[in-house]
């Protein structure tokens, strides 16, 4: 990476974090690009030209991330399409613990916020579209069922990411979110998912179903 490369990634950085104070300390609505910038010691156009949107600027982390673990996919042409997904959700959840206050804030700002919450939704599919289109083509056999079989895989994935994530944000001390990835993943390749085995005894009986 350049100087001038350099130079961009920290203006960028400075103005994501300035904003994420202002949002923190304000309120995602009443903080203003203006205040922003000022913030950031830069004019509103450069604040626009690094991001479109104030939405952008609270999910730029968690954007960065999911980014960060597709360009790596993609540039692991021999790894094998289930070792790779793992690292993958390995390398997302690294990434988001290395910065639990700003993790649990975007949640936060997204649950209170509207417009927020509608870019995170665009954001999880982006990455699931993205990483189903860098594993279909590794893929053998029909084109077809490569897609099919490439989108359940990244949808898979991207659920096992939002509900560690979701289950992590909400019980920060009593959880890591590699282990919960990890059993997650057991769970999985060993077939207790979706559907688990009933077990007879244990929560509504069948009995019940039929009292009302």
């Amino acid at each position: 990476m350049g100087l001038r490369e350099v130079k961009r990634e920290r203006t960028r950085r400075l103005i994501a974090d300035k904003a994420f104070e202002l949002f923190c300390d304000h309120g995602f609505g009443r903080t203003t690009v203006e205040q922003i910038a000022a913030a950031a010691e830069v004019g509103p156009s450069t604040l626009y030209r690094y991001f479109p949107t104030k939405e952008t600027l609270v999910l730029e982390f968690v954007d960065d991330c999911l980014a960060d673990a597709v360009s790596w996919f993609r540039d692991q042409p021999t790894v094998e399409p289930r070792d790779g997904l793992r690292t993958v959700i390995e390398r997302v959840l690294e990434q988001l613990e290395s910065n639990p206050d700003r993790v649990r804030a975007v949640f936060d700002l997204a649950e209170r916020n509207g417009s927020v919450s509608a870019h995170l939704n665009e954001l999880i599919w982006r990455f699931r579209n993205d990483l189903a289109a860098a594993l279909v083509r590794r893929l053998p056999g029909d084109p077809l069922h490569a897609e099919f079989v490439a989108a359940l895989s990244a949808g898979i994935t991207m659920n096992v990411i939002e509900n560690v994530v979701r289950v992590w944000v909400d019980t920060p001390h009593a959880v890591n979110a590699q282990s919960l990835a990890h059993q997650a993943m057991t769970l999985l390749e060993t077939g207790a998912l979706p559907l688990p085995a009933a077990q007879h005894g244990s929560g509504i009986s069948d009995n019940s179903r039929h009292d009302s």
